[in-house]
């Protein structure tokens, strides 16, 4: 079932995207060579302390995974696709990190995602964020009042099957307010016209993730939680929170 939020719950819902941006922010800047990926999830939890908001990762599991989640970040290097929990795996120049963070303020959360260069980035890797980022513009463009889902991926899967790119099964956005993950499920390709249709007060989660390597096809690591490319390929993902409104799409994971 699909739940439409007030204006009171969407406000506090963009008070925990204005957190999640700020930690996105900070780890920009942290984001070096030699780093660790722990010493990021650190930082983010700090920042997320320091605010007043509560991570929502931590205690997640998988199926099949008896673990719970052991960070505040999902941070995916290179041929990661995502789930990725934080290590002590050190940064390299060249490496692309994905930084996916969720936060909860008042009861309700926001999360976003950003994938980005460590020193040196090469010219296919910029191509490839940059087409990630605007396939995420353009998903939130389509987030408007009568439009409907299939709408939304059909705009995300437009930008990257158009580049070449692989668009993992499977994976995709989501509902998004009390729990960090809700119904309805938002594919990263889709036909357009299709699903069901955008009301004011859904809140989405949009997280187009697209493959250098054109496979869509990927397969589990044996930590039990990162998903990676079968064929080493990179990949970026990119996400933002986006309310929809009669006055079109509320972006609330922003600054």
């Amino acid at each position: 079932m699909i739940e439409l939020k007030t204006a009171s719950e969407l406000d506090a819902m963009r008070s925990a995207g204005r957190v999640v941006a700020e930690v996105l922010a900070a780890l920009r800047d942290h984001a070096r060579v030699g780093v660790t990926l722990r010493e990021l999830d650190e930082v983010a939890a700090a920042v997320l302390a320091e605010a007043g908001a509560e991570p929502v990762l931590p205690g997640t599991r998988p199926i099949r995974e008896p673990r719970p989640f052991p960070g505040v970040l999902c941070l995916s290097v290179n041929d990661t696709i995502g789930r990725a929990p934080p290590t002590g795996a050190r940064l390299a120049d060249g490496d692309l990190l994905s930084i996916d963070c969720g936060a909860r303020v008042e009861g309700r959360c926001g999360g976003a995602a950003v994938t980005v260069p460590v020193g040196t980035a090469h010219p296919d890797d910029r191509t490839l964020l940059e087409t990630t980022e605007a396939a995420l513009t353009d998903g939130i463009a389509a987030c408007r009042t009568g439009a409907r889902l299939g709408d939304v991926s059909h705009a995300i899967g437009l930008v990257g099957r158009s580049s070449g790119y692989g668009i993992p099964a499977r994976l995709g956005g989501h509902g998004i307010g009390r729990d960090r993950n809700e119904a309805p499920f938002v594919a990263n390709d889709g036909a357009p016209g299709r699903g069901s249709p955008l009301r004011p007060g859904m809140a989405l989660s949009l997280e187009p993730t697209f493959v250098a390597g054109g496979r869509d096809s990927y397969q589990l690591d044996r930590d039990g939680w990162a998903l990676r490319t079968d064929d080493g390929s990179r990949c970026a993902h990119a996400a933002h929170t986006v309310a929809i409104t009669d006055d079109g799409p509320r972006v609330l994971t922003v600054p």
